[in-house]
């Protein structure tokens, strides 16, 4: 059975716990603004069947505030793959992800393996960034691109099913040896052509 520890990055208040406990727990954690309580840093543990195959996960749940940014290079060098999160109903949050790519780019030799994920889609009438804004930044990051909703669960299975589909995909490729040659190698600027929507 394959492991896989996957770090959640971006801003406080955007639903990083709340995604962690829909996936491994199948229920919704909401915090009102009078009573949230900002994570420092959590893990949830579960298994699933990833194509026909047993896969453990392991989801580390970050502070995204500002004022734990030492911890966050931690966070990343313990992660094998990443979900960057932002809100779609607050701009700023969208706008302060770079900071977190490039924690990722930084701390790790290889390009890292990421999804970008939009949460808080069922709040349609409180929309700050499009769906086809988001879709463009991931093409600039090189990743997959999803929105997500974890009041409604609405794609957090599929979410953590195609990072772990990801996670293989770059270990068998690591494994028969391609990763090594030039030809494979992602561009150093961390940006490749190929971006999957959902």
């Amino acid at each position: 059975m394959d492991s896989w520890r996957v770090a959640v990055l971006g801003d406080g208040g955007v639903g990083k716990t709340a995604l962690a406990v829909q996936f491994t727990l199948n229920c919704f954690v909401g915090t009102s603004f009078l009573t949230y309580d900002p994570t420092i840093e959590d893990a949830y543990r579960k298994q699933l069947i990833v194509d026909n195959k047993m896969c453990f996960v392991e989801v580390i749940d970050t502070a995204g505030q500002e004022e734990y940014a030492t911890l966050r290079d931690q966070w990343v060098r313990e992660g094998q793959g990443f979900i960057l999160v932002y809100s779609i109903a607050s701009r700023s949050t969208f706008e302060r992800l770079e900071v977190f790519r490039q924690s990722m780019l930084r701390v790790k030799r290889q390009k890292p393996i990421f999804m970008l994920v939009g949460n808080k889609c069922d709040k349609t009438y409180e929309r700050e960034v499009s769906r086809e804004e988001g879709i463009a930044l991931a093409r600039t990051f090189g990743c997959e691109f999803m929105e997500t909703s974890a009041r409604t669960a609405y794609n957090v299975e599929l979410l953590f099913t195609n990072l772990v589909r990801a996670l293989r995909q770059t270990k068998r490729l690591e494994a028969g040896g391609l990763s090594t040659r030039q030809g494979d190698r992602p561009p150093r600027d961390g940006k490749r052509p190929r971006c999957v929507v959902m």
